[in-house]
């Protein structure tokens, strides 16, 4: 039911197919977030218009509101949200990190404090399973502990949690419609590094994720990491480096051997007014483009590029108009995509290597611009 046949591979990049019930992935993808079962400000059919093929949605927030065994009366995402393509979701142990204040880690599971009520939950890597197979996700996550990367001595506490907890999620799973990826943590130690990749690749699952990396480290470390990690991976199973996704990260990431991402970054970047152009990022309040008839870029096939001026665009985010969300969203998503297909036919026709310094510079514009809060991972 899942399989992974690579079709071309340029240094340590590749591009190939990962097989799901619900259609084929082309690799490497980048993946929208809809959290809470949408992408904020999208519906399905802007998404298949932006040639979106994969969507991430949250465990641990599907869990609180509207609950996963309501979804599964619907009969599981697909048919709750009406997206016909592969979905994905996490595990919760990313929330769960991010809850620092109110949860409690042991070797069982963890307790935690909703953020919505303050009422008190309970998961393990068997609950966390269990929500995902009532989600009806096609990939679905390992229940992982992610810890703060500079504290080695915690990092292998965690990182071992971790190996335990995916054995365990391994033993619950039940469902052989779903692909259950195991996560390598380690924080930004080379040595646990190494030691997680060897021993999440044992565990045979069908693909694996990078977990852990983009929580706070430098760029370089993360770079550093995967170049330890990728290395130790199996080469005919998928790599996904969770929640990473600005411009220049999925080229580096691509460069180094890892084939899905996905990140909030382009949506939350469309509700700040903010798009991704050739000169740079565009903050669309700027008066200055009060009376730009251009498009935000004139190469882009999006509906958003094809139809309307930044003149028009940034009238409708003085007014404060929802729309404004909507046509920056669909042309953020829209510019990362494209990315990927470009970076697929370069795999393919063996140029990618040598194109990377020239992407990093095409794109350099839009990666200084991106403040410290916009690069941080968090909820959409």
């Amino acid at each position: 039911m899942f399989s992974y046949k690579i079709t071309a591979r340029n240094g340590r990049a590749r591009t190939g197919t990962f097989s799901t019930p619900h259609g084929d992935l082309l690799t490497p993808v980048f993946a929208p977030v809809g959290t809470q079962a949408t992408v904020k400000t999208l519906t399905p059919e802007d998404l298949k218009g932006i040639n979106a093929s994969l969507v991430l949605s949250n465990t641990y927030h599907l869990y609180l509101r509207p609950g996963d065994d309501l979804i599964a009366e619907f009969g599981g995402l697909h048919r709750f949200m009406k997206w016909p393509r592969p979905m994905l979701t996490d595990s919760g142990g990313f929330q769960v990190f991010s809850l620092a204040q109110t949860r409690k880690i042991d070797d069982e599971g963890v307790t935690f404090k909703s953020h919505i009520d303050g009422s008190t939950h309970y998961f393990t890597p068997e609950r966390s399973i269990r929500i995902q197979e009532n989600l009806g996700a096609d990939i679905i996550m390992a229940f992982d502990e992610c810890s703060d990367p500079n504290d080695h001595d915690y990092s292998r506490v965690a990182m071992e949690r971790t190996h335990r907890w995916a054995e365990r999620s391994l033993r619950a799973k039940r469902r052989a419609d779903q692909a259950l990826f195991a996560i390598v943590q380690g924080g930004v130690n080379a040595d646990l590094r190494a030691e997680s990749a060897k021993f999440i690749a044992s565990l045979g699952t069908p693909g694996i994720a990078i977990g852990g990396l983009s929580v706070g480290e430098t760029k370089d470390e993360m770079h550093a990491m995967l170049d330890v990690v990728t290395p130790l991976l199996p080469e005919d199973k998928p790599r996904y480096l969770m929640g990473v996704g600005t411009p220049e990260d999925l080229i580096n990431g691509v460069a180094r051997g890892v084939d899905i991402f996905d990140c909030v970054l382009p949506t939350r970047l469309a509700r700040h007014h903010s798009a991704f152009a050739p000169e740079g990022r565009l903050n669309l309040m700027n008066a200055a483009f009060a009376r730009d008839p251009n498009p935000i870029d004139e190469t882009c096939d999006c509906y958003t590029c094809k139809t309307f001026s930044r003149a028009y665009l940034r009238h409708l985010i003085i007014a404060k108009e929802l729309l404004a969300g909507t046509l920056l969203s669909i042309h953020n998503l829209r510019a990362l995509i494209r990315l990927m297909e470009s970076i697929r036919g370069y795999i393919a026709d063996g140029t990618f290597e040598a194109r990377v310094p020239e992407l990093l510079e095409q794109w350099s514009n839009n990666a200084k611009r991106l403040n410290d809060d916009e690069q941080k991972v968090e909820q959409d």
